[in-house]
């Protein structure tokens, strides 16, 4: 594989232009037809939240926040790929730098802050790709919207892009919007799952295609607070859970030189937080729902371990950075 050598020169540039810089590439090379769109590989097929799912292996949502790179990121053999976080309106994120890489332990702390072109970029993009596969579309509240409108950006965000997603995922997880992780609380996620189930309901009507809805929670809840999360996703008929999203937590890192930065943590050190919530949930659920589980997931037995613990389907995003393509097929050969 080249990745080893591209990898090199890559982790000479900054996280984020790098990030862009490959994904560029790998569309370009889609769009010339070095590489073909679309061609997810047959591994142990799935029906989950009543899609069919060519595999279990999908890309995670803050990949591709504005669904540019979908034609690239089809053609690497995934059964699915989630894009986003988009919001209702543009936003430029978090000033920069945002993103920091730890390679010591094959970690990234972002603080991004749902930097993305809004929702109608990211439809115009979608109207464009040659993807054909599962596509999830990710959606999160402006940083500007007050927490007690939140809901309003939420269903805005719904209704534009329920008619183009296969899947369509409630992010109120991510570390890096203030006070975001609030709707987690049982009063506010019930506000919330109300109004999107509502909004569901409506729009499935007016379509006649019922598009199925995930919920992205953080992993650093307790015990107590999963369970009651669970209780609402089956109260209110909520699709699919996504865990987790990155982690404020040190702990795994600890001593490193860049662990005071603000910011997500993801990648390996996040690993065991993930699985763990995934294996919490799943008792919680008692299948009542799928969980798809994301976090460190770098090798073919992690992939199988998200998977024995209870995930339906699982996704990847910083073991791609360290691994590169090759941590696709090395994950589709352990689950074949």
């Amino acid at each position: 594989m080249l990745y080893p050598l591209a990898k090199s020169l890559l982790f000479q540039m900054d996280a984020e232009q790098a990030h862009i810089l490959t994904l560029k590439a790998l569309t370009r090379a889609a769009r010339c037809g070095l590489v073909q769109p679309g061609k997810a590989r047959i591994v142990q097929p799935r029906t989950v939240m009543g899609l069919s799912f060519p595999n279990p292996l999908g890309i995670a949502a803050g990949m591709d926040k504005n669904a540019e790179y979908l034609d690239g990121l089809g053609a690497l053999g995934v059964g699915f790929v989630e894009v986003g976080t988009v919001t209702p309106r543009p936003q430029p994120g978090n000033p920069k730098p945002r993103v920091f890489r730890l390679p010591e332990v094959e970690g990234v702390i972002n603080r991004l802050g749902f930097n993305n072109n809004g929702v109608e970029h990211l439809l115009q993009q979608v109207a464009r790709t040659r993807y054909q596969g599962i596509l999830g579309i990710n959606i999160g509240k402006n940083f500007d919207t007050p927490m007690e409108n939140a809901v309003d950006d939420y269903v805005a965000a719904l209704r534009r892009v329920y008619p183009h997603a296969h899947y369509v995922t409630v992010n109120i997880s991510s570390p890096n919007t203030r006070n975001l992780r609030e709707l987690q609380g049982s009063d506010e996620l019930t506000r919330l799952l109300t109004a999107i189930k509502a909004t569901q309901r409506t729009l499935a009507d007016q379509t006649g295609r019922y598009v199925p809805i995930a919920l992205k929670i953080a992993p650093d809840l307790s015990p107590d607070q999963i369970d009651a999360i669970a209780k609402l996703l089956i109260a209110h008929g909520i699709d699919a859970v996504i865990a987790t999203n990155t982690t404020i937590s040190r702990d795994a890192i600890a001593g490193h030189p860049l662990a005071q930065e603000t910011g997500g943590l993801s990648g390996a050190p996040l690993h065991e937080m993930s699985l763990a919530v995934v294996q919490r949930l799943a008792h919680a659920l008692d299948g009542a729902l799928p969980i798809i589980g994301v976090g460190g997931i770098n090798s073919g037995a992690r992939a199988r371990a998200m998977l024995d613990a209870g995930a339906s389907l699982i996704q990847l995003y910083t073991g791609l950075i360290y691994k590169g393509p090759g941590l696709i097929d090395d994950i589709l050969q352990t689950l074949a």
